[in-house]
């Protein structure tokens, strides 16, 4: 796989494209939706059954965690999604911060805009938008998202420092992100790295774990916490596809841990307190309060 940064991208994009057509199950049982199955092996998702705002028709199987879950989104609150797909992490978010609040999906693929935009349109969402773009270069204003969420979408991006920087920048002072991300303790064997589906299948992109953490740490994040992590045990019927019977023995015992965690960590300053407006009841002691219309006093 050529390692050049829009390469990837464009690698990254036909991929994702090809998936926004793909069923659930196809996805599930693949490592992102791409490479062979694994049967009827649930790879990297999460069930997000029993969480509220949950639409089966945004859900393409395409996570590694459940961010909305540890995102601690208020009412009222601005939430950000990097890589928002078919819209499923949106709309959860979408119950938590209440028709008074306000989604943002961004993603990289017209065609996961598309059908996330459907999704909306069909449930009325008009606090839900998705915006076309790069993760690197965030289509959003300085200081104006409460809450980020993205899943498993960092290890596609050639250049995360970046990613992590934008996250930094979009965030009001107080702000916090929590993301689910697959990452590495040990290095793959030379077969997967290389191998294009493993980078679209969210394998061969990922980091070491400390690796990706002090990129948060070097972006200005404070309070980093890994709010879970769990391992993530890809079928040999899989790693056969790129690794030889010798090879995979050999990566097998040599340690290498392929892992979901999801991150929880905070923007310096403190959060602003939102108004809440209050309805001034006019009596007899307020009436008077009000000029005569064309006084010029008001």
């Amino acid at each position: 796989m050529n390692n050049n940064a829009e390469d990837i991208k464009t690698l990254v994009r036909e991929k994702y494209t090809e998936i926004a057509f793909q069923d659930k199950t196809t996805n599930e049982t693949t490592c992102c939706g791409v490479g062979a199955t694994g049967g009827t092996y649930t790879i990297m998702a999460d069930s997000y059954a029993n969480l509220p705002g949950y639409n089966p028709d945004a859900d393409l199987g395409l996570g590694c965690g459940l961010p909305t879950q540890f995102a601690q989104i208020n009412a009222g609150d601005t939430v950000l999604d990097l890589g928002s797909g078919a819209g499923n992490d949106c709309f959860v978010a979408r119950a938590e911060t209440g028709a008074e609040g306000k989604v943002i999906g961004v993603d990289f693929t017209p065609e996961m805009i598309k059908r996330a935009r459907v999704n909306a349109e069909k449930r009325g969402f008009n606090n839900v938008e998705f915006r076309q773009g790069d993760i690197e270069d965030l289509p959003v204003t300085d200081a104006s998202v409460d809450v980020v969420v993205s899943n498993c979408v960092l290890n596609l991006v050639p250049d995360k420092a970046k990613v992590f920087s934008e996250i930094f920048r979009v965030l009001k002072p107080g702000g916090h992100f929590s993301i689910s991300d697959v990452v590495l303790l040990g290095d793959l064997p030379d077969n997967l790295k290389n191998a294009a589906e493993m980078y679209a299948g969210c394998v061969s992109g990922a980091i070491q774990m400390d690796d990706y953490l002090e990129l948060a740490r070097a972006a200005g994040f404070e309070e980093l916490t890994v709010q879970k992590q769990k391992p993530i045990l890809i079928p040999d019927e899989i790693l056969l596809e790129y690794l030889s019977p010798e090879n995979l023995k050999t990566f097998a015992a040599s340690g290498t841990g392929i892992l979901s965690i999801t991150v929880f960590a905070k923007k310096p300053g403190a959060r602003p307190v939102k108004p809440k407006l209050k309805l001034i009841e006019l009596t007899q002691a307020n009436a008077g309060a009000c000029c005569e219309p064309g006084s010029g006093c008001c």
